[in-house]
């Protein structure tokens, strides 16, 4: 079964409540801990990686938080799970990591790849925006 970690999904989810205060409203990491039920132990260091790359920014003091770096059309759910999770691998031989030695002559190599590949593309056209608008749903009908 393909399964996202816990870090993708919660990575996901606190960026759509970044966004949800873009541009002006930065959003206390307590506040997204409360809304999404994720620790901040754990939002912290997601978060961390985050404006490491440089999708948010953290803003310090009273009324602090975190803002987006870019509109939330601009950023893709792709985008972010790269940036957590790495390239999408869903077998161990397209993991970059693992490889695998049989890829010259393995009948379900190309596969595999073409649909990860698929799976990337789809999330790079689905932003920030369309899931604060709801418009994946809407469009999902």
């Amino acid at each position: 079964m393909l399964r996202l970690s816990t870090k993708g999904q919660y990575g996901v989810r606190a960026m759509f409540e970044i966004a949800k205060g873009y541009p002006d409203k930065p959003i206390p990491i307590k506040e997204i801990s409360e809304r999404q039920d994720v620790s901040v132990a754990y939002l912290e260091q997601i978060l961390n990686k985050l404006r490491n790359r440089g999708l948010i920014k953290s803003i310090k003091g009273p009324g602090g938080g975190y803002v987006l770096n870019k509109k939330p059309a601009n950023i893709s759910i792709g985008s972010i799970l790269r940036e957590l999770e790495g390239p999408v691998a869903i077998t161990s031989c397209l993991d970059p990591e693992e490889g695998c030695i049989r890829v010259d002559g393995c009948v379900t190599y190309m596969l595999w790849k073409s649909l990860g590949e698929k799976i990337e593309g789809f999330l790079d056209t689905v932003s920030l925006y369309d899931l604060i608008e709801g418009t994946l749903y809407k469009n999902s009908k």
